[in-house]
């Protein structure tokens, strides 16, 4: 039964905990605040409305306890929870995830479509711009691919651009990869990326969200999905995000919950890479490997032959389905001539398989 992490909970319990989390402006810490006080959430839906605004609740939200929308919701919870490979991770619980329950604010509820038990495994978070172009693509895919291969589950928000190409890479490998929804399971958006969610759920990997299962998508939620993105993983790397970029949200959390922020550079003339030169700035670990994202989380990196990509034919696609490189790095890496590089390359190039970004050569991601 897919509610088994919940069976330490009495089924009124388990009720009054969803009608709680569907309450308006009552965030996490608000939720913790009513279990503190009045011993468990059945007693805080019970309590003297009185007895909420001396906590400083907003008076709607004792009202709305009552509602037949939050009473309905909350049925309708429980009725997903019954179905295969549906979820839900309470803070309380040893099934939460132990790196998310280190945030002071962390989801008290946690709905999860997919695999739960993958949440506590060593995650990387992989985050960039929606609007990304073509070798900002390929080289989201080329990392995720490495990074799933040595272990690493592969964590992103499931949006357009750069999040879809790690989560796909990631799948491709055998990998595994969680997204993290800024709306409810049940209103998923965008909906061009149902189908990958449902491949991933399909195939080991998951689906979360904090949100009520039918909450729609509000501008407010997307920063709030940033810090569980960042909260359950080990780092964060941004492929290319522009300076305004929501990828820049995560980085900064990330940074403040003490987790690892990598930045990949690119060129200064591409609007794209201005966002990843700032953190560099700002202290980022500058990234041109998966080597330098290895070595700076020594000791978590192993290679499950489960999970390898198969190799390439062409040596140079070899080299840079590893990371992106100039093409004298190529040169020197396989002991080729500059000229033999070039011509390879170019050959390469005419057939779509791969891509220069600002003197960096991409493997591109098949089609």
């Amino acid at each position: 039964m897919s509610r088994s992490v919940c069976n330490t909970l009495s089924p009124a319990e388990l009720e009054a905990r969803l009608r709680l989390h569907r309450l308006p402006e009552i965030g996490p810490r608000r939720f913790l605040q009513l279990i503190d006080t009045f011993g468990s959430a059945s007693c805080a839906l019970s309590a003297p409305a009185a007895a909420w605004r001396s906590l400083g609740l907003p008076a709607g939200s004792a009202e709305a306890r009552r509602s037949p929308s939050v009473r309905d919701g909350a049925s309708a919870a429980l009725a997903w929870l019954e179905r295969p490979e549906q979820h839900l991770l309470m803070w309380d619980q040893a099934a939460y995830p132990a790196l998310l329950a280190e945030l002071d604010d962390a989801p008290p509820l946690l709905f999860v479509a997919g695999d739960p038990t993958i949440l506590d495994k060593p995650q990387l978070a992989l985050v960039g711009s929606r609007r990304a172009s073509r070798p900002g693509i390929d080289t989201a895919a080329a990392f995720s691919r490495s990074l799933a291969a040595a272990g690493f589950v592969i964590t992103s928000g499931l949006a357009l651009g750069i999040d879809g190409a790690a989560h796909q890479a990631a799948l491709d490998v055998g990998g595994r990869t969680v997204g993290v929804l800024g709306t409810g399971l049940e209103k998923f958006y965008p909906q061009r990326h149902r189908s990958l969610a449902q491949a991933m759920i399909a195939q080991g990997s998951a689906v979360v969200s904090e949100f009520p299962l039918d909450a729609p998508p509000q501008p407010g939620n997307f920063p709030r999905r940033n810090r569980i993105i960042s909260g359950l993983s080990l780092g964060v790397l941004v492929v290319e995000a522009s300076v305004g970029s929501g990828s820049l949200i995560t980085a900064r959390l990330a940074a403040e919950q003490g987790r690892e922020v990598y930045a990949i550079p690119g060129s200064i003339h591409h609007p794209g890479a201005r966002g990843c030169h700032q953190l560099i700035r700002d202290g980022a670990v500058l990234v041109e490997t998966v080597d330098d994202i290895l070595q700076n989380l020594r000791g978590w990196q192993r290679m499950p032959s489960s999970v390898l990509p198969e190799a390439p034919i062409h040596p140079l696609l070899a080299l840079l389905h590893a990371a992106p490189q100039t093409s004298e790095a190529l040169a020197r890496a396989c002991g080729w001539s500059l000229a033999r590089v070039l011509a390879g390359l170019t050959e390469l190039e005419l057939e779509g398989r791969v891509a220069n970004d600002g003197g960096r050569w991409l493997a591109r991601s098949p089609t």
